[in-house]
């Protein structure tokens, strides 16, 4: 595979979240988004000499300080100070996987060249990526409505020599200082608009959902087999997946899950051998599995989909457009994220929940397994216990 990632308005997808986050995908910045940073930083450059107006943040103090001036020699102090005072998160790390991914998407949402960063500090953004040089993001300071102020200001602090970054085990952080002058890099010079491009934004929300969703792609797949599989152990029935019931309450999830689960036990020797026996039907965690599966199939598509635009937004604060405007709005705002995390959470419980129903049925000792799933029982309590651990993860996750 190429281990290299051209940085560009291009799409970036599911598929390329999977090789950033397990390839070790290095980036590198293409002549498209080289050239639409540049000709971004022209026109915000024409702007600030050309017309003796505010542009907030750029020129102007940050929130309720929105319309106090700043004077122009200051413009590159007022944008350094803004990573410097917003770097106030608490508690415990962002995973450096997770932060590594944060830094990616900050890179790939300036490459699309609409928030007026200078080139040098893009390109310092590049170097700390290249060099493996992880920051320190504490996880607590986001609330969403404003994006991801604190986390981004102590993602990118290292960019001016300030603040930590992860030790090369991963097991501690020092300095950014120090790691910066073992690899011979020098601070960067913060110029007008850079603090704020860094800062705006909702990397930390989108990498999250971005590497949750990853997974829970990948588990309502092995949702699926695991039911299955214990279908056959229970020798449960495959009428429940015909087709011709899905056709008429056609959600497309239920009818992926009742087709997926047909194509697993196609020349199934266990199905064969009871398919006479005359069973009635089965409890709802075996019968109910296209329904319930389907269901967190399609609000997990949902969520997926929402993160993907996200993946492929703008979502800093003023924005730098080609005619040369410089318009103030709200894409940093974390709503759109929000809901569609937290009906993925939904979806994800609900996979757990029938998962553990399943699990319970298979240690009932009916259908010719023995209790417990083992034979010796009373001195051993088999899987007694796994099951019980289960629940207990059951009822945390739906108050989650």
């Amino acid at each position: 595979m190429n281990n290299i990632h051209q940085i560009s308005p291009a799409v970036i997808d599911f598929d390329r979240i999977r090789s950033i986050l397990y390839d070790h995908m290095l980036l590198e910045i293409s002549s498209e988004s080289a050239g639409l940073i540049s000709k971004c930083r022209a026109y915000l450059g024409k702007k600030l000499q050309g017309e003796n107006k505010p542009f907030y943040g750029i020129n102007t103090g940050f929130g309720v300080l929105a319309n106090k001036r700043i004077d122009p020699a200051r413009l590159s102090e007022l944008q350094q100070n803004i990573l410097l005072s917003h770097a106030c998160g608490v508690g415990d790390p962002v995973p450096p996987e997770i932060t590594r991914l944060m830094l990616q998407l900050k890179i790939h949402a300036l490459g699309i060249g609409q928030s007026g960063i200078s080139r040098s500090t893009f390109e310092q953004l590049l170097t700390l990526e290249r060099h493996g040089v992880t920051p320190w993001v504490p996880s607590r300071g986001s609330v969403g409505a404003s994006g991801d102020l604190a986390p981004l200001a102590h993602l990118c602090l290292p960019l001016i020599g300030r603040g930590q970054v992860w030790n090369e085990t991963e097991s501690g952080k020092r300095d950014a200082a120090e790691a910066m002058r073992v690899l011979g890099i020098e601070p960067v010079q913060m110029k007008a608009k850079d603090g704020l491009a860094l800062l705006n934004g909702t990397q930390l929300m989108t990498a999250y959902g971005a590497y949750v969703l990853e997974r829970a792609l990948v588990l309502r797949k092995e949702a699926d087999i695991l039911a299955t599989m214990t279908l056959e152990a229970l020798q449960g029935s495959a009428v429940p997946f015909d087709e011709r019931i899905h056709r008429i309450r056609p959600h497309p999830g239920q009818l992926n899950v009742a087709s997926n689960v047909r194509k697993l036990l196609e020349r199934s020797e266990i199905m064969d051998s009871h398919r006479d026996c005359g069973k009635v039907q089965d409890p709802y965690c075996l019968r109910c599995v296209p329904q319930v599966h389907g269901a967190s199939h399609d609000a997990l598509a949902y969520a997926a989909g929402v993160v993907e635009i996200e993946l492929n937004s703008v979502t800093d604060n003023p924005l730098v457009f080609a005619n040369g405007d410089i318009i103030s709005g709200g894409n940093f705002h974390g709503q759109p994220l929000a809901l569609a995390l937290d009906f993925a959470a939904i979806a994800l419980a609900e996979l757990a929940s029938i998962s553990e129903r399943r699990t319970y049925l298979l240690l009932e000792g009916d259908e010719g397994l023995p209790k417990f799933l083992m034979n010796d029982t009373g001195i051993n309590s088999g899987f007694m216990m796994p099951q019980c651990t289960a629940a207990a993860l059951v009822s945390e996750n739906k108050v989650l």
